[in-house]
């Protein structure tokens, strides 16, 4: 029974020296090391620039199996910010992010495959406006390693596109403007 012991504990011990694990991160946020920015065609004519102050998340990520990844981040909708206090007002209302009914917008990957070198597709759920939609962002690992407080860090941006209507936000901004275009910067902080 000992010898069987020992066995199966070398086995497993082996396999897990064979696989790489992935490391946990949580984005800094607290630094500011971390943007959800917009944008969106004003008219066709220019491009409006927005952002979403307060947010939080998590990531794994091991660069030798990024498949092995998970992404998570929740969006305070209410902290829109567009650079306009009237607008920021009218993007909070029941035309568009319904900050009252929706607080809250999320993102939870469910899956990650390596597309080339330090580049990856990050598919995953959102749930904006209370309505959930599989989106697929495209990241690219910008850099990785230790930062001069002792800690660790891994840094990534990403996009990806909306269309409006597919979260119920359904107000005619003209055709232009029928998607919204997400441009995310994110810094984690080892664990």
């Amino acid at each position: 029974m000992l010898k069987k012991t020992i066995a199966a504990l070398g086995l497993g011990t082996a396999l897990l020296a064979g696989q790489a694990l992935a490391a946990d991160y949580v984005i800094d946020t607290k630094d500011q090391h971390a943007f959800v920015n917009f944008k969106i065609s004003h008219l066709g004519y220019s491009w409006l620039y927005g952002t979403f102050r307060d947010f939080e998340g998590s990531f794994s990520f091991d660069a030798q199996q990024p498949e092995s990844g998970k992404v998570k981040v929740t969006i305070d909708t209410a902290s829109v910010d567009t650079n306009h206090a009237e607008r920021d007002k009218h993007l909070r209302g029941d035309e568009f992010l319904n900050v009252d009914d929706h607080p809250t917008a999320t993102f939870e990957s469910t899956a990650i495959e390596s597309t080339g070198e330090n580049t990856a597709d990050i598919t995953g759920n959102l749930t904006l406006n209370g309505i959930t939609k599989p989106v697929v962002i495209s990241a690219r690992l910008l850099g990785e390693g230790k930062d001069p407080w002792g800690g660790y860090r891994a840094g990534f941006e990403g996009s990806t596109t909306l269309r409006l209507d597919d979260f119920g936000i359904t107000r005619d901004l003209g055709p232009a403007a029928e998607s919204v275009e997400l441009i995310l910067s994110v810094e984690g902080v080892r664990q």
